[in-house]
């Protein structure tokens, strides 16, 4: 079937935000839009604001905090923890001391299953995690309902499961639209040697279906993916079987386990996902700092270019303060998420990655609000692992209590920025990636003998305020040429839509031009990695294009369209180009108009 080319959005003028001032704010954007945005009512986290750990604010307003049996504030119990030989550490010979043991007691609650029973020392195998969730969807009380979904297949032939919970007419797309209740997306064990999240997403499905948190499926549905890894898992490493840094991944969608989560975000749409893993407690930071790590979780939203302002904004002030609330509260110290490089004489910090390829920039660009939670484990086996359990229970509970409680509002927020960014094609501009910025910190590590407070001044690289890049203006599309088909797919995959040109036609459009070139050490945050890229510097030159039949075109005046800008935008290391998705640079180029095409549907 043919169709006309998509029409342009109308012109809108997206408001200033100057401030936070309800009133202000909700008059500004009731001019412009018939989606009015809800009333923010906390105290934005902005540079030189205390770090998570220190409550700024008041909890929102609405229903009353479910009550967990265990999560009480009487108190925690403490059990000797056996000292564990560090794995992979440079210093593998330090064990930790009774009196850093000291410091990090059990919870009240005692959490069982499968992979936490007594004398267990393996954790959950994929098998035990299948029966979990196949028991839990029988039908549950209250008319719950649970459907196990296989995601997709791992590198070495596991199911990647998930379960879906729900109190709408039944678990079918069709009746989850009708409930009108958001879903969100919990995901855990990306990286195979982290495994408190995994064992947290197991309680979590019971507690929702059987148990003290099955109330809040009266307000949202929940889609939990206890273990993204399942390769990993049963290797102890962090990558997938092929070598790949998964979390890397959510951009290019080059491993099966990438794709497996970009298909549950494609088809259920989560308004919230939440990313849970573990860090490092000695390896780089006692061979640089001499200390261990101290802190229970490690907390980001989003930060990467061109997240919509109101997705970071709900992600910063609605999930991130009453999580870190919910978490001192239990007495477990939060801040910031960081790490550090391999390079033994690079002695900064730095907070996660602002580039466009994580599970929680990518669902970011998506439109979701999103949460980094990181608790202290890598390295130290079993010890501590009922607390490391608890600390991703309590966060991640709190992430559901907090959608549960603004349903409506962040509908609001998401319709408007999925209605505001498709609106902004063919006009403004955009940013073609930013940078972190550094600064000076005082983070407190642990003495590996004492357990005493160290406090240390440390270069820090920030990721709360971005130094913009380069800007670029936004142009109405991308046309792809016909052998562009991997490409095509990766983004269909993502959730974009890409049209396929019918008839020949034309096009004014700017082509890129090459101006320089070199192959480089693909790196993030912890340094440079194994994977090559190609970088390339560009100019661009607009020209009238001719467009064959049987090309592509991706318009801009869709929700995704920060994704597919980048994607597309051949000169950033996250690119479809850089990473040899898109042979060359005559294969892409930026529509500067509407243009008259016939497209033709395809599946």
């Amino acid at each position: 079937m043919k169709h006309d080319a998509v029409s342009p959005s109308p012109q809108r003028t997206m408001p200033g935000w100057a401030s936070l001032s309800i009133i202000a704010a909700a008059l500004a954007l009731s001019a412009c839009s018939s989606t009015p945005l809800p009333a923010w009512n906390s105290t934005p986290i902005a540079s030189g604001q205390p770090a998570p750990g220190t409550v700024t604010t008041k909890p929102a307003s609405g229903p009353s905090p479910v009550q967990i049996p265990g999560l009480g504030n009487s108190g925690v119990v403490s059990t000797p923890v056996e000292t564990v030989p560090l794995q992979g550490s440079p210093l593998g010979g330090w064990k930790e001391s009774d009196e850093v043991a000291a410091r990090f007691p059990d919870p009240q609650r005692n959490y069982a299953t499968p992979g936490l029973g007594a004398g267990r020392t393996t954790y959950t195998s994929n098998a035990e995690l299948g029966q979990w969730l196949r028991q839990l969807a029988n039908p549950g009380p209250s008319g719950t309902k649970a459907e196990l979904v296989t995601a997709g297949t791992s590198q070495e032939g596991q199911p990647i499961l998930a379960l879906l919970l729900t109190r709408a007419a039944s678990t079918s797309l069709h009746d989850l639209d009708q409930s009108q209740r958001p879903t969100v997306l919990l995901i855990g064990q990306q990286h195979g040697d982290e495994p408190a999240g995994s064992e947290a997403l197991l309680a979590l499905a019971q507690d929702l279906q059987q148990g003290p948190l099955a109330s809040l499926l009266d307000k949202i549905n929940v889609l939990l993916v206890p273990r993204a890894n399942p390769d990993g898992a049963a290797a102890g490493r962090r990558a997938t079987a092929n070598g790949l840094d998964m979390n890397r991944d959510h951009l290019l969608l080059q491993t099966p386990e990438a794709q497996a989560l970009a298909k549950l975000g494609r088809i259920y749409r989560p308004i919230a996902v939440f990313d849970a893993h573990e860090f490092t407690v000695a390896g780089r930071y006692l061979e640089k700092f001499k200390g261990v790590q101290r802190y229970d979780a490690l907390l980001q939203t989003p930060t990467t270019a061109n997240v919509h302002e109101f997705i970071a904004k709900a992600s910063n002030e609605w999930y991130l303060l009453p999580m870190q609330k919910a978490l001192t509260e239990q007495g477990q110290s939060t801040n910031w998420y960081y790490t550090t490089t391999r390079d033994p004489q690079d002695l900064s910090l730095s907070m996660g990655g602002v580039r466009p390829d994580t599970g929680r920039n990518v669902n970011a660009l998506k439109n979701a609000a999103t949460m980094l939670v990181e608790t202290r484990g890598v390295g130290i086996g079993r010890a501590h692992i009922q607390r490391r359990v608890h600390s991703q229970y309590v966060a991640l509970a709190s992430a559901l209590q907090t959608t549960a409680q603004r349903t409506k509002e962040l509908e609001q927020v998401r319709t408007f920025a999925n209605r505001d960014i498709a609106s902004q094609a063919c006009r403004g501009e955009f940013t073609l990636e930013s940078q972190q910025t550094t600064e000076k910190r005082r983070v407190i590590f642990l003495d590996p003998q004492t357990g005493e407070d160290m406090q240390q001044e440390v270069d820090w690289h920030s990721s709360v305020k971005l130094n913009p890049g380069p800007k670029r203006a936004r142009p109405c599309g991308y046309w792809l040429a016909g052998n562009a088909t991997d490409a095509v797919d990766k983004l269909r995959a993502l959730g974009l839509q890409v049209l396929r040109v019918a008839e020949p036609g034309n096009l004014l459009a700017d082509i890129y031009q090459e101006q320089e070139r070199s192959s480089s050490a693909k790196s993030d945050v912890l340094g440079p990695g194994q994977q090559s890229v190609e970088r390339v510097k560009v100019g661009l030159e607009r020209v009238a294009i001719d467009v064959p039949e049987g090309s592509f075109y991706v318009p801009l005046n869709q929700s995704l369209a920060n994704v597919a800008i980048a994607a597309l935008e051949p000169d950033t290391q996250s690119s479809f180009f850089a990473n040899h998705i898109i042979a060359s640079l005559n294969d892409v180029a930026r529509s500067m108009n509407n243009p008259s095409l016939v497209y033709e549907e395809t599946d």
